[in-house]
């Protein structure tokens, strides 16, 4: 499933990262075209590159900057800024778990996922805890937060943080739910994150900048949308003459999903 929101939808951790990407990476601007290619990081198994496409036959949402492989039973939500209407991020959400990804330039030499993981770390302190530990795609941060819910009382929230450094480009995933705990619940998720394309493109961005997504005005094959959906997205998913494709994206508090 598709979802576009409009206004954030985003998980309430994220809010706490807003300065995450801070003017340190930012510094590392430089002049790209006489410097030496970065390590080759192991990514035999995905996140790929676009120029890393692997014929594995899976169907990607193309969403500008990244290309997302859906999955039976999940849904695939856009971030929109009410603002500027430009799509911030794209949520896989999978039963009670979710996954926020988010892509960045990077610079060509060397990779940002340390310099990332301190100032996550920097910008929680006081807000929760945090500890890094190894997981499946290397180094990553798991946090337990403490936020206001909306009764007013304060709640723990688990999060957990991964990253992955590629050519010229860096991918972020944030896993909100059972999955940021439950090995078994983040599984089909981190499968997702595994299978996603990055589209870095040749223009030059300062390391740290978010890549551009868009919203898809046409679906691939093997993906289809749910019209006719209230403000609270409930619909009848089985009526089949409720199918129809993906119009362009229009502003205002529409939502659009696709099954």
């Amino acid at each position: 499933m598709f979802r576009r929101r409009k206004g954030q939808d985003t998980p309430s951790a994220d809010e706490v990262l807003e300065d995450g990407l801070d003017a340190e990476l930012e510094s590392d601007e430089t002049d790209e075209a006489d410097e030496p290619a970065a390590p080759v990081v192991d990514r035999s198994g995905g996140p790929f590159d676009t120029s890393e496409v692997p014929d594995d036959g899976l169907t990607r949402l193309d969403l500008g900057g990244l290309r997302v492989a859906g999955a039976e039973g999940m849904e695939i939500r856009l971030e929109v800024d009410e603002a500027t209407q430009n799509v911030m991020a794209v949520t896989i959400v999978s039963g009670d778990s979710a996954m926020q990804l988010t892509a960045f330039a990077a610079p060509r030499t060397e990779g940002i996922w340390d310099d990332v993981r301190r100032d996550i770390r920097n910008n929680l302190a006081g807000n929760g805890t945090v500890d890094e530990v190894d997981g499946p795609l290397g180094p990553e941060l798991r946090a337990t937060l403490s936020l206001q819910g909306p009764d007013g009382k304060q709640v723990s929230q688990p999060v957990r943080f991964v990253g992955v450094d590629g050519p010229r480009w860096f991918l972020r995933g944030l896993f909100t739910g059972r999955g940021a705990r439950d090995a078994a619940a983040a599984a089909p998720l981190e499968a997702v994150l595994r299978a996603t394309v990055v589209v870095r493109g040749d223009e030059a961005m300062a390391p740290g900048d978010a890549l551009p997504l868009n919203v898809p005005t046409a679906l691939p094959d093997g993906m289809s949308q749910t019209g006719g959906a209230d403000a609270e997205g409930d619909e009848d998913d089985a009526a089949p003459d409720r199918r129809t494709p993906l119009p362009p994206p229009v502003r205002g508090p529409e939502i659009t999903e696709i099954r």
